[in-house]
């Protein structure tokens, strides 16, 4: 099945936010020669990107900015009123017709880990202390449970709202 990729226009059968050949694009102009010389099939990096884009659906859905533009859309993007200061067309909100180039750079990032690991692996009890013979370790107990791409949580930083999901969005009347 070909990988089908949103194109700005809110596609009820999208599957990511980019294609294999931006991939392939992106990795090359940053010397990432293990994405192409990784022997994956083309199929095989579609799934990746598909990955990707589900990993990005599950920890940024609630925490995008705007708004979706069609309720029948199957990605997050494109989306209404969200606010770009740094942008100054538009008066300072993204086009509801374009992925902002960060968003399909990180999905392009998720998709390179993806490759050679799990996204979300499943959280087992943490061990606060291990020791094999002689070696110990112990664990900073505030060290959070699941693991954070943090380059991809700064790429898409301009366009999330808050700081998590406990976060309160304020409307003024």
């Amino acid at each position: 099945m070909s990988l089908v990729v949103e194109d700005g226009t809110g596609l009820a059968n999208a599957e990511s936010y980019l294609s294999v050949a931006t991939a392939d694009a992106y990795f090359a102009a940053r010397n990432l020669t293990l994405w192409a010389d990784s022997g994956f099939s083309d199929t095989e990096k579609e799934g990746c990107l598909r990955r990707a884009t589900d990993y990005m659906r599950q920890a940024y859905r609630m925490r995008w900015a705007g708004r979706r533009v069609s309720t029948t859309q199957a990605l997050d993007w494109p989306r209404y009123d969200v606010p770009r200061p740094d942008m100054g067309e538009c008066g300072g909100y993204v086009l509801h017709t374009e992925i902002p180039q960060e968003v399909i750079d990180a999905c392009a990032e998720l998709a390179w880990r993806a490759a050679f690991g799990e996204l979300s692996p499943d959280v087992a009890r943490r061990a606060v202390r291990e020791k094999v013979d002689v070696i110990e370790v112990e664990y900073d107990r505030f060290a959070p449970a699941h693991t954070r791409f943090r380059a991809v949580d700064n790429m898409l930083a301009p366009y999330l709202t808050g700081s998590g999901s406990s976060a309160i969005k304020v409307l003024r009347a």
